[in-house]
């Protein structure tokens, strides 16, 4: 008998368990685009929209889909950007629901279900715009979540995986719910999530800071082995805490990326 495929992870439970108080801490921003950058409207489900803001820079160029950390808005990375810029990378910029000019309330749920439509969203406008360069997701904190619900289940045009500061199992997020991660309905959302996460084929970089005292290094290389059948790079930044690592670290941060989108992309 052929083994039985896992059920699709149940998301939902993370918020039926209270996961929205304790994960979520959105912030409202309607700061226009600056300069050289234009913002998005993309609707997820009907009446509700999620704010983007694209930092373009050339139509050959590569360009990351972004989902940012948890308390963050698109606005955030108007300087941000300008590193991207400066490696040859445009930058697409998406918030959650509830943040920055973004309807609707953050769910667990709905952090990954939204990724599906955001991701179909990025390349129609980037096809109309006549981009033709690779491809790249990325998220960063609470952003891999999506950014590994494309990664595995709508990576058929994306060149590639960046992991900045996240988590790859939801091991840690089951015991802050109270629930036990290896038996029960918390262990079958961990094995279905890291199924999921292990039927990833595109090649992945993981960036981490070796002070990471909110998601501890130990995450990454458990994304790290996580990821066993693909091509994957893990780039640790010395004395890097979660926040402060792109100013800690910002050189090898950003030719770690830089290399990873030139080797992936071609």
């Amino acid at each position: 008998m052929a083994p039985v495929p896992p059920a699709d992870p149940d998301y939902g439970l993370a918020d039926r368990l209270g996961a929205g108080s304790m994960v979520f801490y959105p912030r409202r921003d309607d700061s226009p685009a600056p300069p050289g950058a234009a913002d998005h409207a993309i609707e997820v489900e009907p009446g509700v929209l999620l704010g983007a803001r694209f930092y373009e820079q050339a139509d050959g160029a590569p360009t990351i889909l972004y989902f940012h950390g948890n308390g963050e808005v698109v606005a955030d990375h108007d300087d941000i950007a300008e590193f991207y810029r400066d490696i040859g990378v445009n930058l697409f910029v998406v918030d959650f629901r509830g943040y920055g000019r973004s309807s609707g309330r953050p769910t667990f749920a709905t952090l990954v279900s939204d990724a599906a439509p955001v991701a179909a969203r990025f390349h129609a406008i980037l096809d109309a715009r006549g981009f033709t360069g690779p491809r790249f997701v990325m998220g960063r904190s609470l952003g891999t979540q999506p950014a590994l619900e494309v990664a595995a289940n709508h990576a058929g045009r994306f060149a590639g995986l960046i992991v900045e500061s996240g988590a790859g199992s939801l091991r840690r997020l089951a015991g802050f719910l109270g629930l036990d991660p290896e038996a029960g309905e918390g262990g079958e959302l961990v094995r279905a999530h890291e199924a999921k996460v292990r039927r990833i084929a595109l090649p992945a970089l993981i960036i981490h800071g070796e002070q990471d005292d909110l998601i501890p290094l130990s995450h990454a290389a458990e994304l790290y082995d996580l990821l066993e059948a693909v091509e994957r790079e893990l780039v640790v930044i010395p004395g890097a805490g979660h926040n402060d690592l792109l100013w800690v670290g910002a050189a090898p941060y950003f030719d770690a990326i830089e290399r990873f989108v030139e080797r992936s992309g071609h």
